[in-house]
């Protein structure tokens, strides 16, 4: 079981050396940089985290959390730089278009936090389309424009999460942490 009193924890997944697949790390990152400077306010308690292409190994960060919002690239069948935001069981079957290997880590890690019985009730996924998948440092054009409807969405999708959960005991100081891990 999550953790009650634990924070609203936000993963920024994805591969920065391959263009918009590393769009998920990039909003993680604009988020973390808005929220600590007060020019979006995410709700109290809230830990953001570059995660990278960590997988499972994002399972104790999961385990100690209230609830999940998940960033990431997603093959949503749309135009580049389309952002949706997915619960419920929409979110087990959007990890079987996978964009790229990470994604099957992703899976993964739900499934494994699941069976664990770790996985928070209230989970979410902030899904951008990419248009580019190829070695590169650079989003496109699209993909880029569509970061301030990205972070917009989490920030929405927090507040949400943050209302289906709140939290029985203290949490974080209201500060917006971050840790890069990978």
């Amino acid at each position: 079981m999550s953790r009650p009193d634990g924070p609203l924890l936000v993963i920024g997944v994805g591969n920065v050396l391959l263009r918009d697949e590393g769009v998920g790390v990039r909003v993680a990152r604009e988020l973390q940089r808005l929220g600590s400077s007060g020019h979006v306010a995410v709700p109290p308690g809230t830990r953001v985290v570059d995660g990278g292409t960590l997988g499972l190994d994002l399972l104790p960060l999961i385990e100690d959390s209230r609830a999940l919002l998940l960033i990431d690239a997603v093959d949503l069948r749309q135009a580049p730089g389309t952002v949706d935001v997915i619960r419920g069981d929409s979110l087990q079957r959007s990890m079987s278009g996978h964009v790229s290997p990470h994604q099957v880590g992703i899976g993964d890690l739900l499934g494994a936090a699941r069976l664990m019985g770790t996985l928070p009730d209230a989970v979410a996924l902030v899904a951008i389309q990419p248009g580019g998948i190829e070695i590169g440092l650079e989003l496109t054009e699209a993909v880029e424009a569509a970061i301030p409807a990205a972070v917009q969405a989490a920030v929405d999708e927090l507040r949400s999460l943050a209302a289906a959960s709140p939290g029985t005991g203290p949490v974080d100081d209201g500060s917006v942490a971050t840790t890069a891990m990978g």
